[in-house]
């Protein structure tokens, strides 16, 4: 049995759609109800950040046993917010890659079910592109105002990737990291300069108050290539945080000249991250044609690099509000919509209820079957 179109979909002209999004790539357990792709009714996500803190990072089978626990719940609050049942809405799009094996599982197998058990249609979605269509959750249509091709930087704690969205579901990747990507090296900065985990919004918090005198770092790059390289960064965070005693939070400095020093290295690396994924989204852009640029993913919350790609953008710059930038099921619904319910036949082909989760999906990749 495949996946029904939903009655009333964009492309019928028939009125507005309702679709149940779930996510679960990694260590948010996300349930969300999307009208039409764009308004957000309910949005419940229940983190575990605080129980992988103390591991300095996401330990993949805890993720996936807190997954089972919660699920059932976020997704009951999410339609009760919304005041709906599982017969009110038009369909279900869950996340099938990419993203940790056992999380994916988890909220494939509960979408398969809820969907059986109410008759819907069954979407899979690409986690990445979620991240490009939680942009579309705000007043502008990016679609309409700057229009495709948009040039998107998807920037998280597992991926940097660089694609041209030339239309709705279609995604070119035209860079990516070659090691870790941006959020990743963030954890790990932090981690090297004794502060909490996520990495990324301590280093935007000690950073916030560097007056800037730290040696800048060298920018990362991969010559000859529009790719991402952030491992040799790391190394230099590390070696001058020992160099100058401060690394893991330790050292014989005293406490008020350590916090500075760790402030000013904080504010460098940052300055250095946003500094190379501005010039190379900026460059992919210019080189392929770009009308608009589309900055999303977790480290898109990061208010320098918001900043500075407003700033030195001469194409209009579309992101997600910060809480739309981090795993939810609001982006997920959207995707859903806009590639599937609004009659794109490639998007369509893509699930049905053999779909497997794919682990290692890159954006714009098909999703695989049993």
């Amino acid at each position: 049995m495949g996946p029904r179109r939903a009655s009333g979909a964009a492309g019928d002209g028939a009125g507005q759609v309702r679709i149940l999004g779930i996510e679960t790539s990694c260590d948010e357990t996300a349930a969300a109800v999307v009208d039409s792709g764009r308004t957000v009714v309910s949005n419940v996500v229940a983190s575990q950040v605080e129980l992988h803190a103390r591991f300095g990072g996401v330990v993949p089978e805890v993720a996936s046993r807190q997954h089972i626990l919660a699920i059932t719940a976020v997704i009951r609050r999410a339609l009760a917010d919304a005041g709906a049942g599982p017969g009110d809405v038009d369909g279900i799009g869950v996340t099938c890659g990419p993203g940790l094996a056992g999380s994916l599982l988890v909220g494939v197998s509960a979408a398969k079910g809820l969907a059986l058990a109410a008759g819907l249609p069954l979407w899979g979605v690409n986690h990445l592109e979620g991240h490009v269509y939680a942009t579309w959750l705000e007043e502008r249509d990016p679609a309409a105002d700057p229009g495709f091709p948009l040039m998107c930087l998807v920037v998280s704690g597992g991926h940097t990737d660089l694609a041209l969205m030339r239309g709705h579901g279609r995604f070119e990747l035209v860079g990516r990291t070659r090691d870790d990507a941006a959020g990743e090296a963030f954890d790990k900065a932090a981690r090297l300069l004794g502060l909490g985990y996520p990495g990324g919004p301590e280093i935007q918090r000690v950073a916030a108050g560097a007056e800037g005198t730290e040696e800048p770092f060298t920018r990362p790059r991969v010559k000859g290539s529009r790719d991402f390289s952030y491992s040799g960064l790391k190394t230099a965070v590390m070696q001058r945080a020992r160099a100058r005693g401060v690394a893991g939070g330790g050292g014989g400095e005293e406490a008020p000249e350590r916090e500075r020093t760790v402030r000013e290295i904080a504010a460098a690396f940052q300055e250095a991250v946003v500094d190379s994924l501005t010039e190379r989204t900026l460059a992919a852009a210019d080189e392929l044609g770009a009308r608009g640029i589309v900055v999303c993913g977790g480290v898109a919350a990061n208010a320098a690099l918001r900043a500075e790609m407003a700033r030195r953008s001469p194409l209009p710059v579309l992101m997600p509000r910060p809480s739309l930038c981090t795993d939810n099921a609001a982006m997920i619904a959207a995707a859903a919509f806009h590639t599937v319910a609004t009659g794109d036949a490639g998007a369509a082909a893509r699930s049905d209820w053999a779909m497997d989760v794919v682990p290692g999906l890159p954006i714009g990749g098909a999703l695989s079957r049993a």
